[in-house]
């Protein structure tokens, strides 16, 4: 199964980064996923055509899970996420993909914000956002059993999202032989 990490805080090798890469690991500890550290794109993001961010969204429209984190910006996520999602197609970009919004704040006054703001637009550009977003609070999120306890209860539902995934390209290529 491809899982894969992708992190829109403007700071490189945020605790963005990190919380999503252990709900990532949480939710399939059988995958080493790949990481998308928007950052690292720069201003490939405001342009198209950039061979790095054509890659970047190549490998995030293959993957069968993705973990799509944001700090709380102003409510919201970040514009480096949002430049990034402009790169996939309204209903279809993410066909087949698993997203799972997750974003990170001081406490708990935006809770909601993966779940209003962020999980509408993966199901706009085609992702399954079957699983409720996850707030994590950003200096804590290592110690408070958050991840766990989320991972512990959303797993069984990434396995029956992802393992019907797989059995239905096995069918097509199957079919296509």
């Amino acid at each position: 199964m491809s899982v894969t990490v992708v992190v829109g805080n403007p700071k490189p090798a945020s605790r963005t980064l990190t919380a999503a890469t252990l709900v990532a690991q949480a939710l399939r500890p059988d995958s080493a996923p790949a990481v998308i550290d928007l950052v690292t794109l720069g201003p490939g993001l405001l342009s198209w055509g950039d061979p790095a961010v054509g890659e970047a969204a190549r490998t995030v429209a293959e993957s069968e899970l993705v973990v799509f984190a944001s700090p709380t910006f102003k409510a919201t996520y970040t514009g480096l996420l949002k430049l990034f999602l402009e790169q996939f197609d309204g209903g279809t970009g993410l066909a087949g993909v698993v997203a799972v919004p997750l974003m990170l704040g001081a406490g708990p006054a935006h809770a909601l914000a993966p779940d209003l703001l962020l999980k509408p637009v993966l199901v706009e550009i085609g992702a399954t956002a079957a699983l409720p977003g996850l707030y994590l609070t950003d200096r804590t999120f290592h110690e408070d059993g958050a991840i766990a306890a989320y991972a512990e209860r959303w797993r069984p539902v990434v396995d029956a999202l992802t393992t019907k995934s797989l059995q239905s390209n096995t069918e097509k290529a199957t079919n296509h032989a």
